[in-house]
């Protein structure tokens, strides 16, 4: 295989409210953390362990405002994109790394906002094209067996 791949697949929940960061020109970019668990029996003592790990997402312009108009804390999303890592110059002077997820496509998969009887989902004229929810239902009459 001649070609390279960077693509990330995630389901997890929303650490934080999506912040937004607003620049000249009209972008924006929304940044919330998402955590994702593994859950699994210790064989030694019988102990259910859940091993929690946290993932920096990056989304950006329409994209951003529409996470930011309908997630909160808690909320559950599936997510692809791809890893991005930065670095920078901090105050101090020293260099600070930082690996993020670059959101591509998102699916909501629960919202608080559902939760209270109010659900809200984004209308199709609100997703950009590149956020289109994929039909994953096969046809009827095109089962394989």
């Amino acid at each position: 295989m001649s070609g390279t791949l960077n693509k990330v697949m995630l389901i997890g929940h929303l650490g934080e409210d999506v912040k937004m960061h607003y620049f000249e020109g009209g972008n924006c970019i929304g940044r919330f953390s998402l955590a994702t668990n593994e859950i699994y029996i210790n064989k030694q003592t019988n102990e259910k362990i859940t091993s929690t790990e946290w993932h920096n997402m990056v989304v950006k312009n329409k994209a951003a405002e529409i996470c930011e108009k309908y997630l909160s804390k808690g909320d559950k999303i599936y997510i692809e994109g791809r890893i991005k890592s930065r670095q920078w110059q901090a105050e101090d002077g020293s260099t600070k790394y930082i690996t993020e997820i670059q959101v591509t496509e998102f699916i909501f998969l629960s919202t608080k906002k559902e939760a209270d009887g109010m659900r809200h989902a984004p209308s199709t004229d609100q997703k950009p094209a590149n956020f289109e929810t994929p039909n994953t239902a096969a046809p009827e009459n095109d089962l394989p067996f």
